[in-house]
C-alpha cells in the first residue's frame, strides 16, 4: 500500500478537542459560533503543523544519531589530538563556574553592608 502525501489526514479527537477548548477560552463577547469554529480550525491547523515539524526534527535527529553511530572512530591515537592543538569543548562544570564566584561576591558585599550599618548606627 503506497503512502499518499497529498491525502488529507483527519486530526485526532484530542487535537480537535484541544483546539476547540482554546478557541472557546479566547472567545470574545458577541462572537458567533461560526467564527469560533473557524478560529478552532485555525488552531487545529497550527497544532497539526507543529506536530509535523516536531516529527521532522525528531526524524532528522534520529538520522544524524544513527549516522554518527555508524561512522567508525576517526581518532586512533588519543595522544596526538592534544599535540595538534584541537580545541576540545570544556566540561559543563568548568563553564558554569561563574555562579559560585558571584554568590561569594554577593555574600561579601552583604556582609560589608551589614558591618557598615552596625558601625554607623
Amino acid at each position: 500500500m503506497a503512502f499518499n502525501k497529498n491525502r488529507k489526514s483527519n486530526p485526532s479527537p484530542k487535537t480537535r478537542e484541544e483546539a476547540e477548548r482554546v478557541a472557546r477560552a479566547t472567545q470574545r463577547p458577541g462572537q458567533t459560533k461560526e467564527q469560533t469554529r473557524l478560529i478552532a480550525q485555525g488552531i487545529q491547523k497550527g497544532i497539526e503543523e507543529y506536530k509535523k515539524q516536531h516529527k521532522a526534527r525528531a526524524r532528522a535527529a534520529d538520522k544524524a544519531r544513527k549516522q554518527q553511530s555508524r561512522q567508525p572512530p576517526q581518532d586512533t591515537d588519543a595522544g596526538t589530538e592534544a599535540d595538534h592543538g584541537v580545541d576540545q569543548p570544556m566540561p559543563a562544570p568548568a563553564r558554569s563556574s561563574w555562579l559560585p564566584w558571584l554568590l561569594l561576591a554577593l555574600s561579601w558585599a552583604g556582609f560589608a553592608l551589614y558591618w557598615w550599618q552596625q558601625q554607623s548606627g
